[in-house]
């Protein structure tokens, strides 16, 4: 029953038992390019999943025989994957939170439906099952490139004698590149954030002074483990939705953008939320996102949220993000120095920002900076060649492109030190690390 003769994006299946109905939305959906199947019950629905390929099902609530909201549910238990939406009409209520409870739908939608929202909500629910597979994809990948690395590191000096130079090389930048992945949120979305940064011109790259403050600030003020893994992977993704901007709109200064480019930049949170929302685990995240540029005084956006209603991590996340914007010329039009950028956000302070929260955050700044690595008078900047094995990582290392090398708290060994000067060779450039040594050895 295919009706779109043209290359199919997607197979779309529509069910109702009335054929104007059928026709309808057949009409809204011709040329958007899907492969259309048309059912009229749901026996004939399930049957049609059984022998063709299925991204998404758009059901009539009520059917004979079996309602909509039983062909979701026993759809969600055998093909999960694919989308559902179902078309209700109002008095439906029971049979709509059914379909939620049971179908786990996507989305329902009134009839009589507006066709533009109906074409947009299929358009997103697609988007939405795209964006998971993606997920599911890297994932996957990302398990077997460290299980890869784990078999070179279990016979290296053996893959050593066989492999050619070249191979070699390549197998020393994936082990510095993905070895120190561990199993955690954190430092997947920190792999992610240094994805980000490829899009970014350096001077633009805001995501580990971001974090570094906000990983300084929760530890001081004795935040929740599951708060402060929230906050760091906001900080590492929240400049997300900046991803479909232009070169232009990325470097010019928030306060120097036209009426039009200020729509577009106010709408980056949001984007930055949506992005996420396939990802569960990123809930709490994404609401940080969203929200990091509310102010105090409910003058922000997107919600105009005030005081309190702002969410604890957003107030903190929007501090970070700004002081650190602020001295990359990124919100006026001149770079303001560290001491100025600290002066303004306290005389910002309860319009823009949480008063008490703005003077901790200042007084940070001022005592421990950890945006500068100055973590204390034991800590070291050094180059490759000056290494010592036993020194600790006190700063996420990352490459000139942005991808990150080695963890913050990885302890350096001569095997590791070596690999990293080769590394360097490879590259043609020179790193500088900041380190400490391990406590109770002298400076």
């Amino acid at each position: 029953m295919t009706v779109n003769s043209e290359a199919p994006v997607a197979s779309l299946m529509l069910v109702d038992d009335e054929p104007n109905i059928l026709q309808a939305l057949r009409r809204v959906l011709r040329r958007e390019g899907y492969r259309l199947l048309m059912a009229h019950n749901g026996e004939e629905a399930l049957e049609i999943m059984q022998n063709e390929p299925i991204d998404l099902v758009v059901s009539d609530s009520r059917m004979p025989g079996m309602d909509g909201a039983e062909l979701l549910s026993r759809i969600q238990q055998t093909w999960p994957d694919c989308r559902r939406l179902m078309l209700t009409g109002h008095a439906d209520l029971t049979s709509t939170i059914r379909a939620i409870n049971e179908g786990q739908i996507y989305r329902y939608i009134s009839k009589p439906w507006n066709d533009d929202e109906l074409r947009l909500t299929i358009r997103q629910a697609l988007e939405h099952q795209l964006a998971e597979r993606e997920r599911r994809r890297l994932e996957a990948l990302t398990q077997a490139q460290n299980q890869e690395l784990s078999s070179l590191n279990a016979h290296l000096e053996e893959r050593v004698q066989i492999r050619t130079s070249e191979l070699q090389q390549v197998a020393d930048m994936l082990e510095l590149a993905y070895g120190e992945l561990k199993r955690s949120y954190v430092t997947a979305t920190q792999v992610f954030s240094s994805l980000i940064n490829q899009r970014l011109p350096r001077n633009l790259q805001t995501n580990t002074q971001v974090r570094d403050l906000i990983k300084a600030f929760t530890e001081t003020h004795q935040c929740d483990e599951e708060s402060q893994r929230s906050l760091l992977m906001a900080a590492s993704l929240y400049n997300l939705g900046k991803m479909t901007w232009s070169d232009r709109l990325l470097s010019t200064p928030s306060d120097r953008l036209s009426t039009t480019d200020r729509e577009v930049y106010k709408r980056y949170p949001v984007t930055g939320e949506g992005l996420l929302m396939a990802l569960d685990y990123l809930e709490d995240t994404a609401q940080v996102i969203r929200h990091h540029r509310e102010r105090w005084n409910g003058s922000g956006y997107p919600d105009r949220l005030k005081g309190e209603e702002i969410p604890y991590g957003a107030r903190l996340l929007g501090l970070a993000v700004d002081f650190i914007e602020l001295q990359r010329g990124m919100v006026l039009q001149r770079r303001l120095p560290r001491d100025d950028a600290l002066k303004l956000l306290r005389k910002l302070s309860g319009r823009v920002y949480d008063p008490a929260m703005c003077e901790a955050f200042v007084t940070l700044c001022i005592e421990q900076a950890p945006d500068l690595g100055l973590g204390g008078a034991a800590i070291k900047s050094l180059d490759s060649r000056r290494l010592e094995p036993g020194m600790i990582l006190v700063r996420d290392l990352h490459s000139e492109s942005g991808m990150l090398l080695l963890n913050e708290g990885k302890q350096l060994t001569q095997h590791l030190i070596e690999r990293l000067i080769r590394f360097e060779e490879t590259e043609g450039t020179r790193y500088v690390l900041w380190v400490k040594m391990p406590d109770g050895d002298p400076e």
